[in-house]
């Protein structure tokens, strides 16, 4: 369990700071709040109490507080402090290293990373003074997160919105990971692939991406340049991941060759499309002239065994998706294909596999008894799990 010290300053999105105290809590981190009596405005301090289960610190000079805790023992006790949202005044603040607030003492006082997601109207980001001060926090080593552009609670639209909360979760463990992968560019292709039939209709399949963008991330997380090659999914891009979208096989091949240079491991972990139609169909096919539909379908090209074969000194990882005899059929393609290591899982499960939360895999390696089973857990724990034997692998 990690130490999170969360700060919360005055503005219309210190509400999403609860979402961020859920999400920490549900990542299994501990967590301590740390709120401006402005931020206390917006959102009360018994819901962040409730949320964090600690109690919600605001005043510099508190008796009470004080003989709990000083805010010299609770900046040393944080292993990150992340402060979001951070209001223009705040930046300005701790910029110049002006200690005349609570949660401003503890960042100056803090020797753990700093991470801020700024949240503004759009002229006072835009404002000269406010990019003077950003400009010197991240000389600093401070870790700025964001903004967003969009729609503002104020009414005008640019930048200045929160980050997504994942996007400051992504920050934060990426600050608590071992950066074990620091020195790694991780090519990861995640999701399906789509071929077209006409300009309505597709060939696809029913991969979500959910394990690829649980691989990506966690690469991110500790450490990797990470280049996410997606097929057409419903995913956020995870923080610090470089994310390149494209629809078929085609395009995932050109891309994944492109990036290929760059890559010293390559993770294959998207379900691509093994054929296409030889012949797209200019119009949409109506369905009153024909009584039957065939389609003649050709091969796609085999990107795994592609990569396999370009050279470089990378480490290849692909995936097998299988529905029956698994762990026969992952070998036989570990050897056809001649990659490093195999993922095979069971995708006629319900519970485990293609568009749900958890997974259930092994990983086999090149010796016929080399097999690593992985139990069932969620995307991100497995995820976790594969690269930790990626790791051995290198280090081997």
């Amino acid at each position: 369990m990690s130490r999170v010290l969360l700060g919360v300053t005055g503005g219309i999105a210190a509400y999403k700071a609860c979402e961020l105290v859920r999400g920490l809590r549900m990542r299994g981190h501990e967590v301590r709040v740390v709120a401006t009596p402005n931020a206390l405005r917006f959102v009360s301090s018994l819901t962040l109490q409730t949320l964090s289960g600690q109690a919600v610190r605001s005043e510099l000079f508190s008796l009470n507080e004080e003989s709990e805790i000083s805010h010299i023992e609770l900046a040393d006790w944080a292993e990150v402090s992340v402060v979001a949202p951070a209001s223009a005044g705040f930046l300005a603040r701790i910029a110049h290293g002006m200690a005349d607030d609570l949660l401003a003492t503890i960042c100056l006082a803090a020797r753990a990373p700093l991470i801020v997601a700024p949240a503004m109207n759009v002229n006072m980001y835009r404002h000269p003074a406010t990019q003077a001060n950003l400009d010197l926090l991240g000389k600093r080593g401070v870790v700025i997160v964001g903004p967003d552009t969009g729609e503002l609670a104020c009414g005008w639209e640019g930048e200045g919105r929160l980050v997504e909360i994942e996007k400051v979760l992504g920050a934060i463990e990426q600050q608590l990971a071992p950066g074990t992968y620091r020195d790694e560019v991780v090519l990861v292709t995640a999701g399906p692939t789509v071929e077209a039939v006409d300009p309505v209709r597709v060939l696809t399949n029913r991969s979500s991406g959910k394990m690829g963008f649980a691989l990506a991330e966690a690469a991110a997380r500790r450490g990797a340049e990470v280049i996410l090659v997606a097929g057409p999914v419903a995913l956020a891009t995870p923080y610090g991941v470089e994310r390149i979208d494209v629809e078929s096989a085609e395009q995932m091949r050109e891309a994944a060759l492109q990036a290929l240079d760059r890559a010293t491991i390559v993770i294959m972990a998207a379900a691509v499309a093994d054929y296409r139609v030889a012949t797209r169909a200019s119009q949409k096919i109506k369905r009153h002239q024909r009584e039957a539909l065939t389609l003649e379908l050709v091969r796609n090209p085999d990107i795994l065994a592609e990569l396999v074969e370009r050279e470089g000194r990378r480490l290849v990882v692909g995936f097998a998706a299988e529905t029956e005899r698994m762990l026969e059929n992952a070998r036989d393609k570990l050897a056809r294909k001649g990659c490093d290591l195999m993922i095979a899982n069971d995708v006629s499960r319900s519970d485990a596999g293609f568009d749900v939360d958890r997974n259930e895999v092994w990983i086999l390696g090149p010796g016929h008894e080399d097999v690593e089973p992985v139990p069932a857990a969620s995307k991100r724990e497995v995820a976790e799990r594969i690269l930790d034997r990626i790791r051995r692998v290198r280090d081997a």
